[in-house]
């Protein structure tokens, strides 16, 4: 494995941070929310920044540039999302340019094609309706309906954790469609405009006060058969490929060495008045700690890009990058509010704030890390039959 970039890499790392200076200032740290709700602000701010990356050519780097995507190489994808995470900028909505664009230039029609366009330009944004209250790591267990009816489906049930579905405007979904197969049979991938008649969208506010997730209930809903990817009652296998269209995870580490950068100068420049709660002795080898876990987080990452530049499909090796990074968010998250002391918890809009408030919010906004994106369980039960070849329990 050679971790090394080449001059045309770096080449293209400076020119994204070029253009990051020139759209946000050479003292960008981050966009925060002047007033009003937070979350809607950033959203707004973020879709706009999206809209910048479609005007640069930008917005899917791993897509051909017949359909506007850069065909960059894996090692230009992986900088692309590292510059962007490390500086705080928005990137492409990944649910729409990571998983729905791929996966309809494999398995569209020419008809279904023709969202690609309107994605890479951030026209469209997409959610993903795939967990049920009843059904998450076991996800073939899903219930909802879709019974067919003529030249439509009529789509009757509820998903859950449903992100972004409040500014969505097109869902891709699995429904169940033929209720007597066997669990990973019978299940259909669908396309739905989420303006459709009998589509209902509630707010699931996190303990962050955010609204990112929210339920969707469907009733009644007609689904044209046309919306349909791939063979009825055979969807399974389309959106276990759209989940197989994952990063390196290299963006995590990015996001994380920024802020660790920002904790270490807090400790340094501000400890003896900034209320260092941590023996200073302890907080010094705990940040070597962390910074060597971030750094190991940045090599795993680079483990699974140096096997997709072989032409290989990674495995057991996602997932111990999924796994490490996602833990040592949380880790970090609490580290950080120790080191700031009765100021870790303070969060934004508080005049008192030390680092903006960022580690009260990454403190709860981490929780979930270890459960989207596929549970700690499960990579680990990857890893162990995968990677260790362990018998399954």
């Amino acid at each position: 494995m050679d971790f090394r970039f080449s001059a045309e890499d770096e080449a293209w790392r400076q020119e994204l941070r070029t253009w990051i200076r020139r759209e946000f200032g050479a003292d960008w740290s981050g966009f925060r929310a002047a007033g009003g709700e937070e979350g809607e602000e950033e959203y707004a701010f973020a879709h706009g920044v999206r809209r910048k990356l479609a005007a640069q050519g930008w917005t899917a780097p791993a897509l051909p540039k017949e359909v506007g995507g850069m065909a960059a190489s894996f090692t230009q994808q992986a900088i692309f999302n590292e510059e962007l995470a490390y500086h705080r900028v928005p990137g492409p909505d990944i649910i729409s340019v990571g998983y729905v664009a791929p996966t309809l230039m494999l398995y569209g029609t020419e008809e279904q094609k023709r969202h690609i366009p309107k994605i890479i330009g951030a026209e469209e944004v997409w959610c993903q309706g795939y967990s049920e209250p009843g059904s998450g790591s076991d996800l073939a267990s899903l219930q909802t309906r879709a019974i067919r009816d003529g030249d439509e489906y009529v789509l009757n049930g509820q998903k859950i954790w449903t992100s972004n579905a409040h500014h969505a405007t097109w869902m891709f979904m699995l429904a169940r469609t033929d209720p007597d197969a066997p669990k990973h049979r019978g299940i259909s991938y669908l396309l739905l405009d989420m303006k459709t008649p009998g589509i209902t969208v509630r707010p699931l506010i996190n303990m962050a006060g955010r609204h990112g997730f929210n339920e969707v209930f469907f009733e009644d809903v007609r689904v044209p058969v046309s919306n349909r990817v791939g063979e009825e009652n055979r969807g399974w296998y389309v959106g276990m490929a759209t989940m197989d269209f994952e990063r390196s995870a290299i963006a995590a580490s990015g996001g994380l060495r920024r802020s660790y950068e920002d904790l270490v100068r807090f400790a340094r420049e501000e400890g003896t008045t900034g209320g260092v709660r941590m023996d200073r002795d302890l907080a010094r080898a705990a940040l070597a700690d962390v910074g060597i876990e971030i750094e190991v987080a940045r090599m795993l990452s680079l483990r699974v890009l140096s096997l997709q530049q072989a032409g290989q499909v990674p495995n057991y090796e996602a997932s111990i990058a999924k796994l490490f990074s996602s833990e040592l968010s949380q880790r970090f998250a609490r580290l950080g509010t120790r080191i700031l002391g009765l100021y870790g918890g303070l969060r934004r809009g508080s005049p008192f704030a030390r680092l903006r408030g960022d580690f009260a919010e990454s403190y709860m906004q981490s929780v979930p890390a270890t459960i989207g994106g596929g549970t700690s369980e499960i990579q680990r039960n990857i890893i162990a039959t995968r990677g260790l070849g362990l018998p399954r329990g």
